[in-house]
């Protein structure tokens, strides 16, 4: 069972959809769909104000980090934790794990079938007019997140 917590921000006054939930889930393939279900629910239930373009990127920018996550950090980091940072006009999804292995963005093979998830995660990022990063913890692992604008703002 997944159990969402919400922070508040404190001095502002934010709008009913803005806040920060986290939950975490075991490192394993069963909390790929269960984490990417928790993130559109949450968004729905919240009445965050997200364009249906921008809600499929994020969904698949959550489905390949907790992918990571479960293939190449689970035997160091056996539960991951999910982040949904939600602002006025943005939407910010974290993926974080105890593995200190800091993952690259893979160039392009197209005699390899796997490997390109974190080169996908920066294309839709940076299509929705976005950022993205991996950043090390002070517990020694990572946190990965990308953040897109409510609305779509695609390049030319």
């Amino acid at each position: 069972m997944v159990t969402i917590e919400r922070e508040c921000r404190e001095g502002d006054d934010p709008l009913p959809y803005e806040g920060v939930w986290r939950f975490t889930a075991p490192a394993v393939d069963a909390s790929v769909p269960q984490a990417r279900h928790a993130v559109r629910d949450l968004l729905v239930r919240q009445g965050v104000p997200v364009a249906d373009d921008v809600v499929q990127g994020l969904l698949l920018i959550v489905s390949e980090l907790v992918t990571n996550a479960v293939r190449h950090a689970a035997l160091l980091s056996p539960v991951l934790a999910v982040e949904v940072a939600v602002g006025a006009e943005w939407v910010r999804v974290s993926v974080e794990d105890n593995h200190p292995y800091r993952p690259t963005a893979l160039e392009t093979d197209h005699g390899r079938t796997g490997g390109r998830g974190l080169l996908l995660v920066r294309e839709i990022t940076r299509e929705a007019g976005g950022a993205c990063e991996v950043e090390h913890t002070a517990s020694g692992g990572k946190v990965i997140w990308a953040a897109l604008p409510l609305k779509p703002t695609r390049l030319p």
